[in-house]
């Protein structure tokens, strides 16, 4: 068997390159400003002797180990997760963080994952999933690992919250059906315990109330075939609706399949259908789905900001940021007289909360 090689130091790299210590450093990390020769040389050299950073080793002298934890779920069921989960991965990593990632199941409890996170020393957190209690919140406070919620919010955690106006977006789906001139109306939740579900049914629910009506509620789990089942439900009341309105765009396709192919019914014509999140699939020809686009691009940028400016400064208090979406009109829903399909009708707005 071959002997073990000993590995090569930064010294010895420094040494054959002719820079500092602290140049070789530099030019293996990310972002670190070093002049460009002195960088080639640093990899000239690496490559040499053989030289590979230790990040451990690293993490060690500097108290940071440049990881971050995501907890991630619905990554099979729902394709707004996995775009998701890809532009923050490529964030972090341009900022030279490395990602640890946790799949977790929607009804799993996060006070016992987080601690498997805390003994790899990550530096922060961010949640894409689930309930996060205040006690596991002020521990990870307290051990100065930051957490940051991406369209999530918990009250009173000691945590940051970038989500979409889940309320306002509700209210818009409802705008449209009554204007459309929609008169029994029905909302598919996601879940009992999920603020984006329940905040998308409250604002719904408070935009029908000024017109006198109250939407029939059915259940359909975040899934496509929960969904379904929930539309075929819907159908076989005495009253029912002419208009469905979905917590999130994989329950709404999972609706408009159930209404078109087990139903018999016609969309718009019979009944509208309007989504939440704006996946790629609802562009598809065949589901060119009216939905409300959340800003995406906007959340990710303002959560991984925050969680490395809080990971660099600790004296910065978390903050909670509401982004409103945009109604992306497609030809699911009918349209009120003088709009028509392709339109997006803007209403960006950024604000604390």
């Amino acid at each position: 068997m071959a002997e073990r090689k000993v590995n090569t130091t930064s010294t010895q790299v420094a040494k054959l390159a002719g820079v500092s210590q602290s140049a070789v450093s530099r030019a293996f990390t990310p972002g670190a400003s070093i002049a460009e020769s002195t960088r080639r040389k640093v990899f000239h050299a690496a490559r040499k002797l053989g030289y590979q950073p230790n990040a451990i080793a690293r993490s060690l002298s500097t108290k940071r180990s440049k990881i971050i934890g995501i907890v991630i779920a619905n990554v099979t069921t729902n394709p707004f997760y996995p775009e998701v989960l890809d532009a923050l991965s490529r964030r972090f990593q341009q900022r030279g963080q490395r990602v640890m990632l946790f799949v977790v199941t929607r009804d799993q409890n996060l006070d016992d994952i987080l601690p498997q996170f805390l003994e790899y020393r990550v530096d922060g957190i961010l949640l894409t999933a689930a309930t996060l209690s205040s006690a596991m919140a002020h521990e990870c406070a307290r051990l100065g690992v930051p957490i940051t919620l991406f369209n999530r919010s918990v009250p009173d955690a000691h945590a940051s919250s970038f989500c979409c106006d889940n309320i306002e977006g509700g209210r818009m789906a409802a705008r449209l059906l009554m204007e459309s001139g929609h008169h029994q109306v029905a909302f598919v939740a996601g879940s009992n315990d999920t603020s984006t579900s329940l905040e998308r049914e409250r604002g719904f629910r408070e935009e029908l109330k000024k017109h006198g009506l109250e939407p029939c509620i059915d259940m359909g789990e975040f899934s496509y075939q929960g969904a379904f089942d929930a539309a075929r439900r819907l159908m076989k009341l005495p009253k029912s609706p002419d208009a469905v309105f979905c917590a999130n765009d994989i329950m709404a396709i999972g609706v408009l399949d159930a209404l078109r192919h087990a139903e018999q019914k016609k969309v718009p014509e019979e009944v509208s259908v309007i989504g939440f999140d704006d996946i790629p699939m609802a562009a598809w020809p065949s589901y060119n789905l009216t939905t409300i686009r959340q800003p995406i691009e906007r959340m990710i940028d303002s959560a991984v900001n925050d969680l490395l400016d809080r990971i660099n400064q600790n004296t910065i208090a978390p903050k909670q940021e509401l982004v409103r979406g945009d109604l992306v009109v497609r030809s699911s829903a009918k349209l009120p007289s003088g709009l028509s399909s392709g339109y997006v009708i803007s209403t960006s707005e950024t604000r604390n909360v």
